[in-house]
């Protein structure tokens, strides 16, 4: 059978303010800007076929698209939007996409980073949760500038303890 998908290529996220989200990607986890899409101060992306093609509400602006990259891993493309209603950001209990992780070898180091550069940690780091993670490394949850939850995980993917019934090992950059 031939192998359709290959990975992850990007997460999008809506932001408040492309270049502060930048800003805060760039001191929190080293990002690097690859492109913009959509420029600010370009005429919006808008109109009953944009709206249809990304499920946007009535009347929604597109004013600017940013791609980041990393060292290792999926992208991130940023999104802006004017003249539409939103909502808050999603807690962990709420359906649908609720956080992005990023795996970094210095915990500590990472969330001194993410803090300096605007993010407020919901807790001190602490020892991975899962069974099969028991003991392995260290996690922390917190949040971006714009309230969105990023979690910083580490652990030594040697020390994970799959059951006997796991398809695959889980994906370490």
């Amino acid at each position: 059978m031939a192998k359709l998908t290959r990975g992850i290529d990007h997460v999008g996220v809506t932001v408040p303010d492309v270049e502060e989200a930048t800003m805060f990607f760039k001191k929190a986890f080293h990002a690097k800007i690859s492109y913009d899409n959509k420029k600010l101060g370009d005429e919006p992306q808008q109109g009953e076929d944009v709206e249809k093609t990304l499920g946007l509400n009535k009347g929604a602006k597109v004013i600017h698209i940013r791609i980041l990259s990393f060292e290792n891993g999926s992208g991130i493309e940023l999104f802006h939007f004017k003249d539409t209603e939103q909502r808050e950001p999603v807690i962990a209990s709420d359906l649908g996409v609720q956080h992005l992780a990023f795996y970094v070898d210095d915990i500590q180091e990472t969330a001194k980073h993410f803090v300096e550069a605007g993010g407020e940690l919901l807790t001190e780091p602490g020892e991975l949760l899962g069974d099969v993670e028991n003991g392995a490394g260290e996690f922390v949850y917190g949040r971006a500038p714009w309230g969105m939850i990023i979690e910083l995980i580490s652990y030594n993917p040697n020390q994970l303890d799959y059951p006997e019934d796991s398809e695959a090992k889980r994906f370490t950059p």
